[in-house]
C-alpha cells in the first residue's frame, strides 16, 4: 500500500494471516469491527477475534449527539482491550464507512498506530475469509488519550465563517447534495430541510473506491479530486449527514493523498440543515447518486 502518502491501509489477506495474534491477550495487536447499530451486523457473524463496536452505543453521546469526551473514549478502549500503544485494525460494513469514523475519532485522540483494513466487511465476505459468532473477551486496560486535536475537525460556527474562501466537499448521494431528498431511507437521523452548504462541491463518498470496495489508486484519486480544483493546496473541508460518510473521505484526502489540512465537519447536515436561517443551496451537481 505504499503508493499512497501514508502506510494506513491493510488488506484482507494481511488480517487473515494474523487472525491467531488478534486472538491472544496480549493489548498489542486488536482487530475492531465498527458498524451502525440498527444494522447489528457484527453479531450476525464477523472475523474471527474480532471486538466489535457501534457507532451508536459506543462511539457516541446519544445525549448532546456528540464524540465521546476525552476520558468515555479511554474507557470504551480500555474496555476491549485496548491501550495507547495497541496496533489496531478497524474494519466495518458499507465499505468501511463506519470504520472510517472510528478510525478519525482515533486520530482525534491521538492514537498514530491504527489503519483500515482495505474492502471492510463486504469484502472479508466476498472473499470468503472465516467468520464466527464467537464475541473475544480481553483483559480491561488502561488507555490514556491525548488530544484531542482539533485541527483535523471543524465545528459549526468555523464553517460559517469560512465556507466562502475554503473548498468543501459534500460527499452524500447526488439527491440529497440537490435537495431532492434529506436523507438516504431509513436514517434513524434527518434534517428538517434538504439541500447543501451553498460554495460546496459534491464528490460522493462511493467514489473513492473501485467496484470490489477497496480504495481507488492514489493516481486515480488524485485525478479524481483534480477534477473539481481539489489538489491539497488549501484548506478542505468534509462533511455528509451525520459525519461518517465525510471521515471516509477525510482519510482518502488527509491520509491517502497526504492534504495536510482536512477538517472533517462532523456535524454535518444534520446540524446545518435542522440550523432557522443557516444558508442552503439546492440544484444539479455533477456527480452520480449513491
Amino acid at each position: 500500500m505504499s503508493e499512497y502518502a501514508n502506510d494506513v491501509l491493510v488488506t484482507a489477506e494481511w488480517v487473515d494471516e494474523r487472525l491467531d495474534e488478534f486472538g491472544t491477550d496480549d493489548p498489542d495487536l486488536r482487530l475492531v469491527e465498527a458498524d451502525k447499530e440498527y444494522d447489528d451486523a457484527y453479531a450476525e457473524s464477523h472475523a474471527p477475534n474480532a471486538v466489535g463496536l457501534r457507532w451508536d452505543e459506543d462511539l457516541q453521546d446519544e445525549t448532546q449527539r456528540d464524540l465521546l469526551k476525552r476520558d468515555e473514549f479511554a474507557a470504551v478502549m480500555g474496555e476491549h482491550g485496548i491501550t495507547e500503544d495497541t496496533t489496531v485494525v478497524l474494519y466495518g460494513d458499507e465499505s468501511n464507512q463506519w470504520a472510517a469514523y472510528t478510525y478519525w475519532q482515533f486520530k482525534y485522540y491521538g492514537h498514530d498506530d491504527v489503519y483500515l483494513m482495505d474492502g471492510g466487511r463486504p469484502y472479508w465476505l466476498e472473499h470468503d475469509y472465516p467468520t464466527t459468532t464467537d464475541e473475544p473477551e480481553f483483559t480491561e486496560r488502561e488507555y490514556t488519550p491525548e488530544g484531542p486535536y482539533d485541527n483535523i475537525r471543524i465545528y459549526r460556527r468555523e464553517v460559517e465563517d469560512s465556507r466562502e474562501r475554503v473548498p468543501m466537499v459534500d460527499v452524500r448521494s447526488g439527491e440529497e447534495f440537490r435537495g431532492e431528498k434529506i436523507a438516504p431511507e431509513g436514517s434513524d437521523e434527518t434534517a428538517q430541510r434538504a439541500g447543501h452548504i451553498p460554495g460546496a462541491t459534491n464528490v460522493t463518498w462511493k467514489e473513492n473506491y473501485d467496484d470490489d470496495g477497496t480504495f481507488k489508486s492514489a493516481d486515480e484519486l488524485r485525478e479524481l479530486y483534480d477534477e473539481y480544483g481539489i489538489d491539497g493546496t488549501s484548506e478542505v473541508i468534509t462533511y455528509c449527514r451525520i459525519g461518517e460518510r465525510s471521515s471516509l473521505t477525510w482519510v482518502a484526502l488527509h491520509e491517502l493523498q497526504g492534504f495536510d489540512d482536512v477538517r472533517n465537519y462532523d456535524g454535518s447536515w444534520t446540524e446545518w440543515g435542522n440550523l432557522i436561517r443557516s444558508p442552503i443551496a439546492t440544484g444539479e451537481s455533477d456527480a452520480d447518486d449513491d
